[in-house]
């Protein structure tokens, strides 16, 4: 594998990391205040490319509107899923949480269904977001370098509000002890229902990048990207945002260079993710930045 070959793999694999990390941080943040996995997230990235393609193909809106339009109701829906499925069972064992989680996962794959059917749409790019840019004999789409872009504007923007923030700081502490937290005055549906508004913004922002990337939206688009952003929030440590965006990116550049060093395996590239996630929990159960959470 030479040196250009290698380079131009790992700029894929970073992007694919990237969708993977976006996805992952609103898992981990969902498990580090309820210790919940929210099954039904990976599903918002679909919602969101159903929005954002029935905004620019039926309504005709510009894009960039249709963009944050899309946005904005996936991170409502993750409001409404939060205080409509999980909300009234806060109380309840885990396992129903889990349950409830998986059934409003099929819930809105199905619906999906019904009401839109199960044909791929093809997902119309920006113009923008086109063409490549040559450095040397590496050539880089310019969606690749949007794609970075974008995911370091948003982490960058989650850590400010996870570790400078009135509402991070409540979130941080529900972590730890969320009895302790509501004796003290915090609102903690309110910090919960931010939380979910927030990891649904993200699951958001990369289903549309996901569907430039890889444009075909039908309902079940959402189910191997979400079950893999789960396996790359326990790479980097279940419960930690930074080490959830550096498990995605792993994850991300691993699958990518795997297949490009044996295309054989290209078949198999879904099994070395739920590979990965078994060696991590035989040999680190809390990932590589996570640490042993609170019950």
């Amino acid at each position: 594998m030479d040196y250009t070959f290698a380079v131009q793999q790992v700029i894929f694999g970073l992007t694919l990391g990237c969708f993977y990390a976006l996805l992952a941080i609103g898992y981990t943040m969902v498990y580090g205040v309820l210790r919940l996995i929210n099954f039904a997230h990976g599903d918002l990235l679909m919602v969101s490319a159903y929005v954002a393609f029935f905004g620019i193909v039926v309504f005709h809106i510009p894009w960039i509107i249709s963009f944050g339009i899309s946005i904005i109701l996936t991170g409502l829906l993750g409001i409404l899923i939060d205080r409509g499925a999980y909300k009234p069972i806060r109380n309840s064992p885990r396992i129903s949480a889990l349950i409830t989680a998986i059934g409003v996962s099929f819930l809105l794959e199905n619906l999906g269904i019904v009401l839109i059917g199960g044909r791929p749409k093809s997902f119309p790019t920006p113009l923008i977001f086109d063409g490549i840019l040559k450095v040397g004999e590496v050539r880089i789409p310019f969606l690749s370098l949007w794609v970075l872009f974008v995911t370091i504007i948003l982490l960058i923007a989650v850590m400010l509000i996870v570790y400078r923030s009135r509402l991070g700081m409540a979130m941080r502490a529900l972590s730890r002890d969320m009895e302790t937290v509501r004796l003290m005055g915090v609102d903690a549906d309110r910090v919960i229902s931010f939380t979910f508004l927030l990891g649904s913004v993200l699951a958001a922002a990369g289903g549309i990048m996901w569907c430039m990337k890889y444009p075909a939206v039908e309902p079940f688009m959402g189910v191997i990207p979400g079950l893999k952003a789960f396996v790359a929030a326990v790479l980097g440590g279940i419960g930690n945002v930074a080490g959830a965006a550096l498990g995605g990116m792993i994850l991300g550049v691993a699958e990518i260079l795997i297949v490009a060093v044996q295309p054989e395996w290209s078949g198999y590239r879904d099994a070395i993710a739920f590979c990965i996630l078994i060696l991590i929990l035989l040999t680190r159960p809390t990932g590589i930045m996570g640490e042993k959470l609170p019950d």
